[in-house]
């Protein structure tokens, strides 16, 4: 289990070919031994942060979000020194390493990021409880899925965005600045900026004037 004192990993490279497959959007086999290593690393991270669940070690607020920033600067980056990012615990993490976060980001509990490939948020972004952001994804064919190769592409959240409740983002999307995306909405292609999408799949049904 990682500490602030004594990580076991911090921002780790990669020497295994399955690893670069995989951030280039190739097909590469999943149960990799240095993969599963990463990801476990990840959920011990991810159990760290949700312990922190009801500040028992009662923290100031300040103390307890520099807290909460050190540990996810185990395996994410940030825009700044990640003190203006608020994530809800409980969170769930896949690898962390992908996952960049601009500034003035909140986001309510229970969000999970699969971030096989990288997942970029913006400033000043807003994610309601039970967000899902999927960059994995599967073989169509049995035979290759059954083999274990996977996929996985980019997110691309941008600035003044606010994602719904149990809201889904697929892989390979972006969705523009300014948009709004609908609670429970399943997000399956880019969303433009500034437009209000909903339903599954999610479609744009109003543009916003911004003025």
């Amino acid at each position: 289990m990682p500490t602030l004192e004594n990580p076991v990993q911090t921002k780790r490279s990669f020497k295994t070919k399955e690893y670069q497959k995989m951030i280039q959007g190739e097909l590469y086999y999943a149960p990799d031994a240095e993969l599963d290593e990463a990801r476990e690393f990840a959920k011990a991270v991810a159990r760290q942060y949700n312990d922190t669940l009801g500040n028992p070690k009662k923290l100031s607020n300040d103390e307890l979000k520099k807290y909460r920033a050190a540990i996810l600067s185990q395996v994410m980056s940030f825009e700044d020194d990640g003190s203006s990012v608020y994530m809800e615990p409980p969170i769930n993490l896949d690898y962390g390493l992908h996952i960049h976060i601009g500034k003035n980001f909140y986001a309510n509990n229970n969000c999970n990021y699969l971030d096989v490939a990288p997942i970029t948020i913006g400033d000043n972004v807003l994610f309601g409880p039970g967000v899902q952001l999927c960059t994995a994804t599967h073989p169509l064919d049995i035979a290759t899925r059954n083999s274990a190769q996977e996929l996985a592409k980019p997110i691309k959240v941008g600035n003044n965005v606010w994602i719904g409740l149990s809201a889904v983002i697929l892989p390979g999307v972006t969705l523009g600045d300014g948009c709004v995306i609908g609670a429970g909405s399943v997000v399956t292609k880019d969303i433009p900026p500034n437009t209000v999408a909903v339903g599954s799949p999610a479609r744009v049904v109003k543009e916003i004037d911004q003025k």
